[in-house]
């Protein structure tokens, strides 16, 4: 019988022949409603923007900042999340993060106020995460082998699919019981996944007593901490001038970069510490094969790309045809739906269908099919709208995109490691998707703003229609992605013609247009520089 393996890097995982037994479910199973529920609590709170302005007095900036808090303190813990499953069990910390989730969600229902709401609910929400996720891609690698781990990491890549379901039914709960209702359900539900947990199997615990990294830790927390908040700001704060959204400068200068510089060294220390720790101790938060194994830099950049795509088309598509082709929620909703279904089937069709497909062609072709994907949507927008059958195409091919490398992403990692280091690995995974999502909306939000903002500056300054005091004004804002009225709305300080308003919605809309192409094709760039990393993918033919 032939099969085709992954190239290991002395993974007794790897090398594990391939089970003929009857596949687990029920663990699965219970292991894609903690992937669906961690989804699930995004969806709810953009469900839940107008009823916390309302409510609770929040700001757009206060949304925006709930908003990016989970990311950030689920990326900055992801990391010592792997680490803690390895010392302390994957099961308990599977279960420790979901109980802590689900107390997040209550505070979040119960919040009297938006700092209760954002700095306590959203903190712990994203902490409990911060363990429960790396520990989803921990308990594979320890519950399945050959072929079955294959199809488990696939079951997981397909969760993103069956995702788009809960915001829909969270929709539901929302509008007929209220957003205090809806955190609670989610609460619950946390809570059925803690309970669910006990039906887990046993996981035997590595022998010997593992320190714990304290100070690989505090570094990579704040090291990811400082990346992520600079870099999901950039599009707020600004490269280098600071945007009127910035709350301070250093040195003059947007905090945004400043943040990102700081993080990367801390980071650069910590790959220097963490290689004495390992020595010394025999494990550490950051074991040297994570980041010396080219196929497992290869997985790790498939899992950041997939997330990277998808923070393209929350801060691209969602925008454009809300703010201005004037598309309904439930409209947006659907494309959830035509994207998640063949995340869905092909995540998990391929490992069960093509068990002997090469790991590398199935990834490339991802990728292709992520870029071919941006490129219909950005042929989808038009000037004042978008054209249906586009946006559902290229949905969909979101979705054949997503659900191909994400087939694969996971399970690439975890066969090129050792079997304590490839449960481990968990952390480090789902800290790249955090980076990947973060460096999805902040890149793509900021060449959109700056051109958008370039693009009528330049389009007012060349047209004999705008007055110079139109002009002027024009220079003192930034110009956002929105309707024509929102545009108009941002100068009501000055007097405009008639004549002078129709000029700028025309320059407002042909700017807004070519930004949004050109974010697109930012996006599709990236993605293709993914094809790089692909050679280190490596496959190797064994007779059993």
């Amino acid at each position: 019988m032939s099969t085709l393996k992954l190239a290991a890097h002395g993974s007794a995982g790897a090398s594990a022949p391939e089970t003929h037994a009857k596949f687990a479910v029920l663990p699965v199973i219970i292991l894609i409603l903690a992937q669906m529920g961690a989804t699930g609590d995004n969806g709810a709170l953009s469900l839940a923007a107008s009823a916390l302005t309302r409510e609770l007095g929040a700001t757009t900036s206060d949304i925006q900042l709930a908003n990016m808090v989970y990311p950030l303190v689920g990326g900055a813990f992801m990391i010592a999340g792997g680490l803690a499953g390895t010392i302390l069990g994957w099961k308990e910390t599977f279960r420790g993060g979901a109980l802590v989730c689900a107390v997040g969600e209550a505070v979040l229902a119960f919040a009297p106020s938006m700092a209760v709401f954002i700095w306590v609910g959203r903190v712990l929400v994203g902490f409990g995460a911060s363990f429960m996720i790396p520990s989803v891609l921990g308990l594979v690698p320890k519950l399945y082998r050959g072929r079955d781990r294959m199809v488990a990491f696939g079951c997981i890549g397909a969760a993103s699919g069956l995702s788009a379901l809960l915001p829909l039914a969270l929709g539901v709960v929302m509008e007929t019981a209220g957003m205090r209702a809806t955190f609670l359900t989610l609460s619950a539900y946390f809570v059925m996944v803690a309970a669910a947990s006990l039906a887990l199997p046993v996981v035997a615990r590595d022998e010997g007593r593992l320190p714990f990294d304290g100070l690989g830790v505090a570094l990579a927390a704040s090291g990811l901490f400082l990346f992520l908040i600079g870099l999901s700001n950039i599009s707020i704060w600004g490269v280098i001038d600071p945007l009127p959204g910035c709350p301070f400068t250093i040195a003059g200068i947007s905090p945004a970069i400043p943040c990102m510089v700081a993080g990367t060294a801390l980071l650069v220390v910590l790959v220097a510490v963490e290689r004495r720790v390992e020595r010394r101790d025999g494990i550490a938060l950051l074991p040297r094969a994570f980041i010396a194994t080219p196929q497992v830099l290869a997985g790790l950049a498939a899992n950041a790309l997939t997330f990277f795509f998808m923070g393209a088309q929350s801060i691209l598509m969602a925008p454009y045809l809300q703010l201005v082709a004037g598309w309904t929620p439930v409209d947006v909703g659907v494309i959830s739906i035509v994207t998640g279904a063949p995340t869905f089937a092909l995540a998990l069709g391929i490992p069960r269908l093509l068990p002997h497909a090469n790991p590398r062609h199935v990834v490339q072709v991802g990728y292709v099919a992520m870029a071919a994907a941006l490129g219909i949507m950005a042929l989808s927008v038009t000037l004042d709208g978008a054209n249906a059958a586009g946006v559902y195409l290229g949905a969909f091919m979101a979705g054949v995109g997503a659900g191909t490398v994400s087939s694969h992403a996971s399970n690439i990692v975890a066969l090129a490691l050792p079997e304590r280091e490839a449960s481990q690995s968990g952390g480090i995974q789902s800290t790249m998707r955090n980076v990947g999502q973060a460096l999805g909306v902040a890149l793509l939000g900021a060449v959109l703003m700056f051109q958008i903002t370039s693009g009528v500056r330049a389009g007012a300054q060349a047209s004999s229609d705008i007055s110079p005091a139109v002009v002027a004004e024009l220079n003192r804002i930034d110009v956002n992605l929105g309707s024509d009225q929102a545009l108009i709305d941002q100068l009501d300080d000055v007097d405009i013609s008639a004549s002078e308003r129709r000029e700028l919605e025309r320059i407002d809309a042909r700017s807004r247009l070519a930004a949004t192409r050109t974010a697109y094709a930012v996006g599709a760039a990236v993605i293709l520089l993914g094809l790089v990393t692909t050679p280190a993918i490596t496959i190797s033919e064994k007779r059993s």
